[in-house]
């Protein structure tokens, strides 16, 4: 009896100590909540005084689809997160509001996922460019730019960098990972079937290095994006590709006096020294002062999209970014019967005058992709649905963009990539090699095809590589439907080829080049709708209850879950970004169309 009431007594304890942490972490989190959500009023009510400049703090991650929560960070007054829709309608407000004299960039990207991507960089620099053409300046502070910074920078009419500060613009790398090796030395068995010599995503599983036909195509992409890179920046900079190219490959590091020789930046200043120059063209008061100023952030807050008024009729922008999976999917992903579903809701919806798809993804699940595709196909019958292609709309990508009235591209849009692989993986050997044995029965000689206990017979191979031909030649000829191109010119420039927007164009692949602007304002035209409507967007942005329910249950705002920098972060990255495309490979037929994405913008 007396081990009876201590076991209670110390079980009571501990249930009061554990529901005491809960009340306080509770507390905790809803007093963090409440702090947010009291620092996100106050910015949103900010006042924007007569000759400010709007400060574009580089230091964010731009999305396709409207970022889950409408939360600020836990420390620090801006957003972590912005969408590029925000961004650049912004920046157009600005250009015509009387009260907003200049634009100041500064800071380095925060790319995170398929975030701030180049294709979303082209549209934030094309609407940095109308800014410009109106008269009014747009300035830049390096302290250290790399190659997408200095990109979107360079637009600027004046450049100033630290005098201890760097640019870093050494080209583009295509560099992989390869666990071929890896998974011989654990003894995980890896078989594939594929078609397109080009279809490269599965080598990292089966070679420890490029095959030809990889870096083919690899070197091939990488130069077209590159030569969109330096014809932009030199055109900005009134210099010559051969010049741009000629101060790549001369230092790691261009330090401040060097970038200033070779015309990279105007001039050489500290912060402050921008500072008060920036205070007397704002005309601050006193010395005190610095300079007036509205940050992007809240000035998209407390500016309207006069597209997001809540009644009549609209355009719906649906944003496919991330691996397409089967299933309902997650807020990285795209799953094949949410979006369906949503795009057969848009289809029946009488007051949806035109869908605008905005495609961001390196492709995943065939089947999911075909779901997706054929809704797109049922809705082209009824409205207009127009593709706009973002940083990747490769293999499933454009699997699920190959029937859109018109697709819309950007020239560093990486797109085609039209193949189709299987992928299987086995642990016989690093199961007997523990110990661990398996056997079964079964009542018929394919029954346990998808085991993953043994590896496949030839016969099973056989007949799997014979479903990847038949989804192969589907795709191709979908395609060729969807693009009004004869099939055997389709088969030719397909075989897992990935190419720029630029070369996609040329091909057929794609219509224009172009911007999510663009493709809604086109939109808008096939629907007869003037500049009459409001934008409806998918996934929609959650109101602050449904985002608390998020917080409290599964979600956590991405500033929580942010990455240590340096070496040790660049391998969790790595390491994660691996693992996330593991859990991709849900198709049920274990069949998929998907590229590589390894690709390191320097």
């Amino acid at each position: 009896m007396k081990n009876f009431l201590t076991s209670l007594l110390g079980a009571l304890v501990a249930l009061f100590i554990f529901s005491v942490c809960a009340i306080v972490l509770f507390l905790g989190v809803l007093g963090a909540i409440i702090s947010i959500g009291a620092r996100h009023a106050q910015t949103s009510s900010v006042k924007v005084e007569r000759s400010s400049y709007l400060v574009f703090d580089l230091g964010v991650n731009i999305t396709d689809a409207p970022p889950p929560f409408d939360f600020t960070e836990f420390s620090g007054d801006r957003e972590n997160t912005l969408q590029l829709r925000s961004v650049t309608r912004a920046i157009r407000q600005a250009a015509t509001d009387e009260r907003i004299i200049g634009v100041l960039l500064k800071g380095s990207f925060s790319p995170s996922g398929l975030g701030s991507g180049l294709g979303a960089l082209e549209e934030v620099r094309a609407a940095l460019n109308e800014f410009k053409r109106t008269g009014k300046p747009v300035k830049a502070f390096l302290n250290y730019a790399d190659t997408r910074d200095y990109y979107v920078e360079s637009v600027a009419n004046e450049i100033v960098l630290d005098p201890y500060g760097e640019i870093r613009l050494p080209g583009l790398g295509g560099e992989s990972y390869f666990l071929a090796g890896t998974f011989e030395k654990y003894g995980i068995g890896v078989q594939v079937t594929r078609v397109g010599k080009y279809k490269s995503y599965v080598e990292p599983y089966t070679r420890t290095n490029f095959s030809p036909e990889a870096r083919e195509e690899t070197q091939r992409l990488l130069d077209d994006i590159w030569g969109s890179i330096v014809g932009d920046i030199g055109r900005a900079r009134k210099l010559t590709p051969a010049q741009i190219q000629a101060t790549s490959e001369s230092d790691v590091y261009i330090e401040a006096n060097a970038a200033q020789q070779r015309q990279l930046v105007d001039r050489v200043a500290y912060y402050d020294e921008l500072v008060d120059d920036l205070r007397k063209e704002t005309g601050a008061k006193t010395e005190d002062d610095t300079f007036k100023q509205v940050p992007l952030a809240a000035y998209i807050r407390q500016s309207r999209d006069p597209a997001d008024r809540l009644d009549g009729d609209g355009i719906a922008v649906v944003y496919a970014e991330g691996d397409i999976v089967d299933g309902e999917g997650d807020s990285s992903s795209i799953g094949g019967e949410r979006y369906a579903r949503e795009l057969r809701k848009l289809r029946q919806d009488d007051d949806v005058k035109a869908i605008v798809l905005r495609v961001d993804s390196p492709g995943g699940s065939a089947s999911a992709a075909e779901d997706i595709q054929r809704e797109i196909r049922l809705t082209r019958r009824v409205k207009p649905v127009i593709v706009s292609m973002g940083s990747y709309a490769a293999s499933g990508g454009y699997w699920i963009s190959a029937y859109g009235d018109r697709i819309f591209a950007e020239p560093m849009t990486i797109t085609g990539s039209i193949g189709v692989f299987g992928i299987m993986f086995d642990l016989q050997k690093l199961a007997g090699d523990v110990g661990v044995t398996f056997d079964g029965v079964k009542t018929g000689k394919f029954a346990d095809t998808l085991t993953i206990s043994r590896p496949k017979t030839p016969e099973e191979i056989q007949s799997i590589q014979h479903t990847v031909d038949w989804v192969y030649g589907q795709f191709v000829a979908k395609v060729a439907e969807g693009r009004k191109l004869k099939p055997d010119f389709v088969e030719s420039i397909a075989q897992g080829r990935v190419w720029s927007g630029t070369e996609a164009r040329k091909l057929g692949l794609v219509d224009e080049v172009g911007g999510l602007t663009a493709a809604i304002g086109y939109a808008a035209k096939q629907a007869k709708m003037g500049g009459n409507f409001r934008i409806i967007e998918f996934p929609k942005k959650k109101n602050f209850q449904e985002a608390l329910a998020d917080f409290m249950g599964k979600d956590l705002p991405e500033a929580a879950l942010r990455r240590s920098s340096g070496l040790v972060g660049q391998i969790e990255q790595r390491l994660e970004s691996q693992l996330q495309k593991l859990k991709i490979f849900n198709d049920p037929n274990g069949i998929y169309a998907l590229m590589p994405l390894n690709l390191s913008i320097n």
